[in-house]
């Protein structure tokens, strides 16, 4: 992907959604540096850019819960990656499969027209 005119933001990240490549289901979304992105595509793992930690993190290098990458895709502005993994396990630190497990209720209003 070097050769890709990726768009980081001010702090030089990437917003990475990372999603199950055989269901669609999204696990999460972090940001990725180049060098994540680089460590990511070299390894075949995903690798992260913490922005708490202000460090790299390889995601299950702790838990065993590796995401095996299975394509890196970016969206038309190439300001956003998508990353389509194999997840054996968990991919949320609370232990959940998914980090979006919660909902928001919907505020639709009717416009009235069919």
């Amino acid at each position: 992907m070097s050769e890709v005119p990726l768009r980081y933001d001010a702090n030089g990240l990437i917003p990475a959604i990372v999603q199950q490549h055989d269901t669609g289901e999204v696990l999460m979304m972090a940001y990725m540096s180049a060098e994540a992105l680089e460590l990511t595509q070299s390894t075949g793992s995903t690798w992260f850019w913490s922005r708490s930690r202000g460090e790299l993190w390889n995601k299950g290098a702790t838990s065993g819960n590796v995401q095996q990458v299975k394509e890196i895709r970016y969206d038309c502005d190439a300001d956003c990656l998508l990353v389509l993994v194999h997840s054996a396990g968990p991919a949320c630190h609370t232990g959940a499969r998914s980090c979006f497990y919660r909902t928001l209720e919907a505020r639709v209003q009717a416009s009235g027209k069919n």
